[in-house]
């Protein structure tokens, strides 16, 4: 689909509204039922007790929180993907997200309680993740797509190795919040976390897509985008800078959430094409929508208990992982 005003107009409206039936729904449903007329009263502000505590304290910091952490997942999953010419890249298989977990971990292991040190620190270890991967995995100028791969997971997994060894040494008390960064989970949103991560996600994503045009470029090469006035390593920079923060606070109050970048791109892409222009908006609004419905899967699948969300995405991401693979292997771009 070609990127005018009309058709983003047109797309973001449609997923606009996908975006808040999606919203309602989650509001809707849970563990605690709540009658069609409770919920009317809810949203024009007629209701209290109980109802009124569990739908805005409970469901709406939960819903919202996941609204923009698939937004940005799915905004660092399309850029990943763009700048590295490689569909298969995304912040949770390059290592990414576990080094923001790292960083976030550390600073619960050290006591800190402030969600800006904690955000900070996530951002400091997904960054040095992305310069460390992008090292390793450039082999005489050139990177590989396997070799990319690989080298993230490798990486992942030994900040997953780093995470269970601060898990088996720790604390009683510090456990838990430990291993909600390990899991992935929703369960302890409030909104404070939301009015953290809203402007992070705006500014992170609007600075993006800033540089749509360039990323359309880039999918071309690098020497393409360079001869057609592209400050190649400059955009890289700043696109991975952008990327980095927008994990980084993410994953430190979410946790790690698998998946989400690497699925969402790749069905917008599937609909609406390549361009970047049209590609950036509609990942964040898909992403955001997906995430919602995610975690209310999760909290009504095996109710009264729930599962972590990063669970949902997994089971879900792991197949399409493995049919992405299957179907075209190293052959994309």
């Amino acid at each position: 689909m070609k990127a005018t005003r009309t058709s983003l107009g047109l797309v973001c409206l449609g997923l606009a509204a996908l975006l808040l039936l999606s919203l309602l729904l989650g509001l809707w449903l849970g563990t605690v039922s709540v009658s069609p007329g409770q919920f009317w009263d809810w949203l024009w502000g007629r209701l209290s007790g109980a109802p009124a505590i569990i739908l805005s304290d409970l469901r709406l910091p939960r819903l919202l929180l996941a609204a923009l952490v698939g937004a940005s997942l799915s905004v660092s999953g399309v850029v990943f993907q763009g700048i590295l010419r490689n569909p298969l890249a995304e912040p949770f298989i390059l290592g990414v997200s576990g080094g923001a977990a790292c960083g976030a971990v550390l600073a619960l292991l050290a006591g800190v309680a402030s969600l800006w040190v904690q955000s900070t620190l996530a951002f400091g270890g997904a960054l040095g993740t992305v310069f460390l991967v992008l090292t390793i995995a450039r082999r005489r100028g050139s990177m590989e797509t396997s070799t990319l791969v690989l080298t993230g997971v490798m990486i992942n997994a030994f900040f997953t190795a780093m995470i269970m060894f601060v898990i088996s040494t720790t604390t009683d008390q510090k456990l838990h919040a430990i291993l909600f960064w390990l899991y992935g989970d929703l369960a302890a949103a409030n909104l404070q976390q939301v009015y953290l991560l809203l402007p992070v996600t705006l500014i992170g994503g609007g600075v993006i897509f800033f540089f749509a045009r360039h990323l359309n470029l880039l999918n071309a090469g690098d020497q393409s985008a360079a001869a057609l006035g592209v400050a190649v390593e400059r955009v890289k920079l700043l696109l991975f800078v952008g990327v980095s923060l927008l994990v980084g606070v993410t994953v430190s109050l979410s946790g790690l959430i698998g998946f989400v970048g690497l699925m969402v791109p790749h069905l917008v892409r599937m609909t609406l094409g390549h361009d970047h222009r049209l590609l950036l908006p509609a990942s964040a609004l898909f992403g955001a929508t997906f995430l919602m419905l995610c975690d209310t899967a999760a909290r009504t699948v095996i109710s009264p208990s729930s599962l972590p969300v990063g669970v949902v995405t997994a089971a879900l991401g792991a197949p399409f992982f493995v049919l992405l693979m299957a179907k075209r292997g190293s052959r994309w771009w």
